[in-house]
C-alpha cells in the first residue's frame, strides 16, 4: 500500500496520533525528520544480516550495561523521530514505557547500503544537533565503519573511519573491542 499524501510539519505527538488513527501503520517503514514524514528505504539482505549481528553483540556484551534497541523510535526534540538500526541506551528498569530521549541514547548505529548519502547528509547532523555522543555509520558497499563523536554546534568534531580488519572501541565502553570484521561479516 502507498503512503498517504501527508501535509505537515508534524509534532512527534501529531505523528504518533497519525499511527493511533491508522493513517500510518505499524509496517510503514517511515519516520518523522524536521516534521516530515520520510519513508526510509527497503530492508535488504546484508543490512538486515548487519542488523542481527551487531544487535547479538551488543545484547551479550553489554546485557548489564545497557539496552539494546533496535530500528525503534527516539525522540530528539519536537520534529524529530528518527528509526535509527541500532542504539545503545542507558539501561532502566522500566524498559522505556515511552520513547527514549536523546539524552538516554549512549550509541546511534545506522547501516546503509543504499542510503549512505541520507544517512551522512541528513541524520548525522540531526543527532549532532541533539547531543548524540557517539555515532557509526556502516557504510556496506565501501566495508567500512565512519565514527563520529564529540558534537559540537551541530557537527561532528571528532571523526574517524575503520576498514576490515581493524577494531572499534565504544565511547562509553572501553574495555569492549569489536572486530570491523564482525560488522560488515
Amino acid at each position: 500500500m502507498a503512503l498517504p499524501r501527508l501535509k505537515g510539519p508534524f509534532t512527534v505527538d501529531q505523528y504518533q496520533r497519525l499511527g493511533e488513527r491508522g493513517v500510518l501503520r505499524e509496517d510503514d517503514r517511515v519516520e518523522l525528520i524536521a516534521g516530515r514524514v520520510v519513508e526510509m528505504t527497503p530492508i535488504g539482505d546484508r543490512h538486515a544480516a548487519c542488523v542481527r549481528r551487531l544487535n547479538r553483540l551488543f545484547a551479550r556484551t553489554l546485557f548489564d550495561l545497557a539496552m539494546t534497541d533496535v530500528q525503534n523510535p527516539i525522540v530528539l526534540g519536537e520534529h524529530d523521530a528518527p528509526q535509527p538500526d541500532l542504539v545503545l541506551l542507558k539501561l532502566r528498569a522500566d524498559g522505556y514505557p515511552t520513547h527514549p530521549r536523546a539524552a538516554d541514547v549512549l550509541l546511534i548505529v545506522e547501516i546503509a547500503d543504499s542510503s549512505v548519502a541520507d544517512d551522512r547528509d541528513v541524520k548525522l547532523p540531526l543527532y549532532a544537533r541533539a547531543g548524540i555522543p557517539e555515532v557509526w555509520l556502516v557504510d556496506l558497499p565501501a566495508e567500512r565503519v565512519e565514527v563520529y563523536r564529540a558534537p559540537t554546534a551541530g557537527t561532528y568534531t571528532d571523526t574517524g573511519s575503520a576498514s576490515r580488519g581493524d577494531t572499534l572501541t565504544p565511547l562509553h565502553f572501553p574495555n569492549l573491542t569489536i572486530s570491523t570484521g564482525d560488522i560488515l561479516g
